[in-house]
């Protein structure tokens, strides 16, 4: 709720939990895409070990991420080396994103320094 504030957006779904249910969005309210966004370029840092291995990231969001105040939202992370860049030195990751077994990222790939 507090990143869509201080990310400008100020969208009702994001901190109103009333306008996510009267336009069929679901329960709670939703996740800023920037804030999902973020959280996924930290497990690649993670996955990599180092922030600066980040080299290009894209990410097409197709679901909403619910947050339901008073419980735990989850989003569980994957991904898979789908390029070796020998030349380069680089990497390109096909990257998941899901909550409760929803898909969140359609298509996400980032290119990531190995080593």
């Amino acid at each position: 709720m507090h990143y869509a504030g201080v990310a400008g957006d100020p969208n009702p779904i994001h901190w109103f939990e009333p306008t996510g249910a009267l336009v069929g969005l679901g329960p709670g309210v939703v996740a800023h895409g920037m804030l999902t966004m973020g959280l996924g370029a930290g497990y690649l840092a993670s996955w990599v070990q180092d922030p600066r291995a980040l080299r290009q990231y894209s990410v097409r969001i197709t679901g909403p991420v619910y947050v339901v105040p008073g419980t735990a939202s989850t989003i569980e992370f994957g991904g898979k080396i789908i390029a070796l860049h020998r030349n380069s030195g680089t990497a390109t990751i096909a990257l998941t994103a899901t909550q409760d077994g929803r898909r969140i990222f359609g298509r996400a790939t980032a290119v990531v320094a190995l080593g």
